[in-house]
């Protein structure tokens, strides 16, 4: 394989100061990267313990104080501190996040790389599979999903793999198409490669540039799924932190205590909004089509 093969090329641009460099340099990466460098500090600051107060701590003669010292973000209808709950619910939705997303990209990845490169009816096969998959609503295929299993964090980070592991299957997928018939590919089958070996060391890494994207989007959706089922009450279960919960838990009051509301909704926002922009971000760092 020379210098100039694809998969070299792919990788001098995606490694070393510059790719920083040039994310940085990116209006929306580098305002995405901002926000989800904040978000993962609250979140880990939440999984940790280490908020003003106790997450689960009920003040009954603190109930539904405004926001005001000592109570940044003020308290629900048990006196417990939204501040807090909004750290510990951010752990709870990047733990989900994460997991939901990892397994949907090795999946979903594996899936999609397997039918691109061995093609014919394998390829038929996963694709028309995935395809009723997609047929359904992300967030409906979910609550089907969640109501057969049962309500739970776990159950609903389940459901979100499964929704999203037909994106990363088709995304995947296309590259493989192309770059298998590539003269780099070639030689190396002519050099009598193994074909596990010609996918691993030649076809998959010139896939990682478009997954990459679609894993920064991948969590900015399952944020907001992740929301939604809590709010529906099939994920997160009370009385943990969840910003869906805290939502749901906000409506009957919402007038009169109208913090409760904005506190959750403006942090799924921030979330969401981070992990979109930081996608966008990458793609134009990676994707040479997108530079200017």
């Amino acid at each position: 394989m020379t210098a100039n093969s694809p998969s070299l090329v792919l990788d001098q641009r995606a490694q070393g100061p510059g790719f920083l460099r040039r994310l940085l340099g990116n209006i929306s990466g580098a305002f995405g990267l901002l926000l989800v460098c904040i978000f993962l500090l609250v979140a880990l600051l939440g999984a940790a313990g280490i908020t003003p107060f106790p997450p689960d701590k009920q003040t009954p003669i603190d109930r539904l104080k405004p926001p005001d010292a000592p109570y940044l973000m003020g308290t629900d209808l048990f006196g417990r501190d939204v501040a807090s709950r909004v750290m510990s619910g951010a752990a709870n939705s990047l733990r989900v996040a994460l997991v939901s997303v990892a397994l949907s990209t090795l999946v979903g990845t594996a899936l999609g790389v397997t039918a691109g490169f061995v093609g014919g009816w394998v390829d038929n096969t996963i694709m028309r599979v995935m395809d009723v998959f997609f047929a359904f609503p992300a967030l409906l295929l979910a609550l089907v999903v969640v109501t057969v299993l049962g309500p739970g964090l776990n159950n609903a980070t389940l459901a979100i793999a499964i929704v999203y592991t037909p994106i990363f299957a088709r995304v995947a997928r296309g590259p493989v198409l192309s770059v298998k018939e590539m003269e780099f590919v070639l030689a190396a089958r002519c050099l009598g490669k193994r074909p596990l070996g010609v996918l691993l060391m030649h076809v998959l890494p010139n896939t990682l540039a478009p997954l990459i994207v679609q894993v920064s989007l991948a969590l900015s959706w399952a944020l907001l799924t992740e929301a939604a089922l809590s709010f529906l009450g099939l994920g997160t279960q009370p009385p943990a932190a969840s910003w869906g919960v805290m939502l749901s838990e906000s409506r009957g009051i919402a007038e009169r205590a109208p913090w409760l509301m904005i506190s959750p909704g403006i942090a799924i926002m921030l979330g969401v909004l981070g992990f979109n922009l930081l996608g966008d971000g990458l793609r134009d760092v990676l994707d040479p089509r997108m530079r200017r």
